[in-house]
């Protein structure tokens, strides 16, 4: 990456250089291809200041901070640096657009027509009262009773409903 620096009333020694080469360079660590990088530091009477750019991959980061210190102050713009850059590259990572083969895969199985599968029980019908299916049903641990009302001679379920209660569906011709 290459790295320039400017200083605005002061001036840039080969330590200050050193520091804030090495504290640039951490952007590296998310984006491969960081195009270049540049440092402006100041100084305006009892206050240091240093502003962070950094140009990678198609987007420009920038950082300004303020500090009373000179290398606190590019501290604090490197950790703010650091901050955009791994909040840009997270971005990147989460909303890219999926590639084509895994696209086509899930077209491809969303179009496939999907088969059904049943589980058949058979169960014997006895006619019996409700009253009684529903103890049947409770006493064998089941869901629901399969039955032959005995009074209507209709087949009936009986199940459980939402608290104590219980349902009964019975099946009639259609047209009766």
């Amino acid at each position: 990456m290459d790295i320039q620096i400017t200083g605005r009333r002061v001036k840039v020694t080969p330590a200050i250089e050193g520091y804030v080469r090495e504290k640039m360079q951490k952007a590296e660590r998310y984006f491969d291809h960081v195009i270049w990088g540049q440092a402006f530091l100041s100084v305006d009477k009892n206050t240091h200041a240093a502003e962070l750019l950094v140009h990678a991959s198609h987007q420009t980061f920038r950082a300004l901070a303020k500090s009373a210190d000179l290398y606190s102050a590019v501290d604090l713009a490197s950790d703010k640096i650091d901050v955009q850059l791994k909040k840009y590259k997270d971005r990147l990572k989460n909303h890219h657009k999926p590639h084509l083969p895994t696209l086509l895969a899930a077209e491809a199985e969303a179009a496939a027509p999907r088969t059904t599968q049943f589980t058949v029980f058979k169960q014997p019908v006895y006619p019996v009262a409700p009253e009684e299916a529903a103890v049947e049903m409770e006493r064998l641990g089941q869901n629901f009773r399969l039955f032959e009302n005995k009074d209507s001679g209709h087949i009936c379920l009986v199940y459980r409903r939402d608290g104590d209660s219980y349902g009964i569906l019975e099946a009639v011709r259609k047209g009766k």
